[in-house]
């Protein structure tokens, strides 16, 4: 709908909407849950409107560069990979300069957003912004770089314990470690749907180097999540709401192997987009622990 209206109001944009991918919401969902996750136990509750919307705009706009600088990394490459080949870079509706505009442009509003926060949430936004810019080009020189995209994707959350509470305590390590490897299984997933592409054009990503394992690495990846989301219930003494979420994000997990048991592109892409329900699995375990505790 909105990129109709765009379409219809300032055609010019609409290349550069698609390019931060703001038409696909799933990025910015998979990055907020482990964020919200983080913000909720650091302040046991309802961490404030000020940073509950700095950090969910945070969130949105450092994953739309991160979309404009993969989309410059790739130009030379997406247009053929069968998933990427009509994307605005590759086809030519949106230039590298204008990517590099943008990344530029909205790093700068987030950065902007940090600035309300501490000195501690500052300086932790530093790195935060060194991987987003890194990511894209990892997969070049790594069979890794869903690794360093999972480091990418975990910064909110030491940044929310900082803002919150001034410091990172072991917990938010804890938090961080589970969302990294849950990250790394379900980027995995994604890289399954380009793989015989990728193979082509000589990109690297854990789906080529796990190869015929890659269902026993994604499923050992979340029995790994499950461990340390259990780890984090008893440090933190959540209750049985929080662990019902657990247990529910357990259950889509095993959906998802299901899924993917015939390495099919589009049933690998569905259980990457199924992620999306097992963060909102855990922050609704966590939601309704803190409101009623």
């Amino acid at each position: 709908m909105i990129s109709q209206q765009i379409q219809q109001r300032w055609p010019a944009a609409l290349p550069y909407w698609q390019l931060a991918r703001l038409d696909r919401p799933i990025g910015s969902l998979l990055l907020l849950w482990p964020t919200w996750w983080a913000l909720w136990i650091a302040a046991n509750g309802w961490p404030g409107l000020h940073l509950f919307v700095v950090f969910t705009l945070g969130v949105i706009l450092t994953r739309a560069a991160g979309c404009a600088v993969n989309d410059f990394a790739d130009r030379n490459i997406d247009g053929h990979v069968k998933r990427t080949k009509q994307r605005p870079l590759a086809t030519g509706a949106a230039t590298p300069k204008g990517a590099m505009l943008l990344f530029a442009g909205l790093m700068l509003l987030a950065f902007l957003l940090v600035l309300t926060t501490n000195r501690l949430t500052i300086l932790l936004s530093l790195p935060a912004l060194a991987l987003a810019f890194c990511y894209p080009f990892a997969k070049r020189y790594t069979h890794l770089p869903q690794v360093v995209l999972g480091a990418a994707f975990s910064m909110g959350i030491p940044m929310a314990f900082a803002a919150v509470t001034g410091e990172v305590p072991a917990v938010a390590w804890l938090l961080f470690t589970a969302n990294l490897l849950w990250t790394v299984a379900y980027d995995t997933f994604y890289a399954m749907v380009d793989r015989d592409d990728d193979l082509k054009i000589g990109v690297k990503s854990t789906a080529i180097l796990f190869g015929d394992m890659d269902r026993v690495m994604t499923a050992s990846l979340q029995v790994m999540v499950i461990l340390a989301l259990l780890m984090l219930g008893s440090r933190v003494e959540l209750g049985a709401l929080y662990y019902g979420g657990v247990a529910a994000a357990a259950c889509l997990f095993s959906y998802q192997q299901w899924l993917v048991r015939d390495r099919q592109r589009d049933n690998c892409f569905k259980a990457f987009l199924n992620n999306n329900w097992v963060g909102a699995a855990v922050f609704c375990g966590l939601f309704f622990h803190f409101l009623t505790s």
